[in-house]
């Protein structure tokens, strides 16, 4: 999005061929931005600020809600009338909390009762202060790419830090960011630099072979070329205290850190996410709980504080509940969380409900069971990691990787 943004052509090494990347591709490209894409390289025609074509029709992100939301910041100051929906997933996720910040901006936002489809009528914005109730990196980035294209200047007030991939890549792009101490302002009508940049693995994705090896007695994997962003990564102290064994060598020395993670089983004990650590690790709570439910008998895992959980791409506290329970695994919701009473799987057949985060965990869990299991909806995973099923397979079969 920021390359489209940008005076110039950038050409971005190692783009994701998930369903996520492609629908925001394909958004750019209804939006007139001219892409050229060959195997994990994308060439980016940048339009400028404000630079966006009127779409000949409405744009699907899919099942995307960091498309639709990000996308949603940059629509708000084009002065054109933008229909941008998803799939059925997608269509019941909350988006008022970011409808209301881009609508005291000045744009002119209408939804399905605060879900999609949203229909974006930009214009001219005013730059504003803004906190958010939730921590969300989603609103934050969209706030920041409508105030990139506001008068005067604006500012994201965070009560907690939230991954800062936004305020690096803007950086990246030629764009001055003041940071002090928990509010992030950016002046309106920087013009974006073209850039030739590399992506890291992603380390969310990553979480579930961390998970694998930790759960599995003498599985040990190491991870190459890897984000490492300190704002992603402290799930593996709490992989740390869950007993496995995690080594990591980072190099800082380009915009976003990257490097090699070494994970061993050890021994596993009981381990408890704490509602101050949710923000920060809650895409990774579904590995964590496969770890979970692969504790010795009699341990346990408990999370509090992640009622965020249950409005991404399902409700991610009973899914995960209900498909572990399926496997012959002990779980008790609460609004807010869970806990995992560890005994031995059994194996089963789980449901997935269409999200690929679940659909992961439940396949790193089931590889721990006494027998064969069936997760339905599997092929979600291709969201975000396509291959997930044949390295899972490779990994398994070796008893450890690289």
């Amino acid at each position: 999005m920021l390359a489209a943004l940008a005076d110039g052509s950038s050409t971005i090494h190692g783009y994701s061929s998930g369903a996520d990347c492609a629908a925001t591709l394909a958004c750019l490209a209804g939006l007139g931005v001219r892409i050229r894409q060959t195997a994990d390289q994308v060439t980016i025609e940048g339009r400028g600020l404000r630079g966006f074509a009127r779409p000949a029709g409405p744009l699907d992100a899919l099942n995307s809600g960091t498309t639709m939301r990000l996308l949603s910041g940059i629509l708000a100051a084009h002065e054109f009338r933008t229909v941008i929906g998803g799939d059925a997933s997608l269509s019941r996720r909350p988006m008022r909390r970011v409808i209301d910040p881009l609508t005291r901006m000045g744009a002119t936002i209408t939804s399905n009762d605060g879900r999609p489809p949203l229909t974006i009528d930009g214009g001219r914005l005013r730059g504003i202060r803004y906190s958010a109730d939730v921590p969300s990196a989603q609103v934050k980035s969209a706030v920041l790419l409508a105030g990139l294209q506001a008068d005067d200047v604006t500012t994201v007030i965070e009560r907690t830090p939230t991954r800062d991939h936004t305020e690096r890549a803007l950086q990246l792009f030629g764009v001055d960011l003041t940071l002090t101490g928990n509010a992030i302002t950016i002046q309106s009508g920087q013009r974006l630099k073209p850039a030739n940049l590399t992506i890291p693995g992603d380390i969310s994705s990553a979480t579930f072979w961390i998970a694998l090896a930790a759960a599995t007695p003498g599985g040990s994997v190491e991870i190459d070329g890897v984000g490492l962003n300190p704002t992603r990564t402290a799930f593996l102290d709490i992989v740390r205290r869950a007993g496995a064994t995690v080594d990591v060598l980072r190099d800082d020395s380009s915009p976003e850190p990257i490097g090699c993670v070494h994970v061993s089983h050890g021994a596993l004990r009981s381990f408890a996410i704490d509602p101050l650590e949710v923000p920060a690790v809650i895409d990774e709570i579904p590995a964590l709980a496969a770890l979970g439910a692969r504790l010795p008998s009699g341990a346990s895992m408990v999370v509090r504080g992640a009622a965020e959980l249950r409005v991404k791409e399902s409700d991610r506290i009973r899914c995960l509940a209900q498909g572990l329970q399926s496997l012959g695994g002990v779980v008790d919701e609460f609004a807010d969380g869970f806990i995992v009473q560890a005994r031995p799987l059994s194996g089963g057949t789980a449901d997935a409900a269409g999200d690929h985060r679940i659909a992961m965990a439940l396949a790193i869990a089931a590889s721990g069971a006494a027998e064969p299991s069936t997760i339905v909806g599997a092929s979600a995973v291709s969201v975000s990691y396509p291959g997930f099923f044949e390295e899972l397979a490779r990994l398994t079969s070796t008893g450890g990787g690289r």
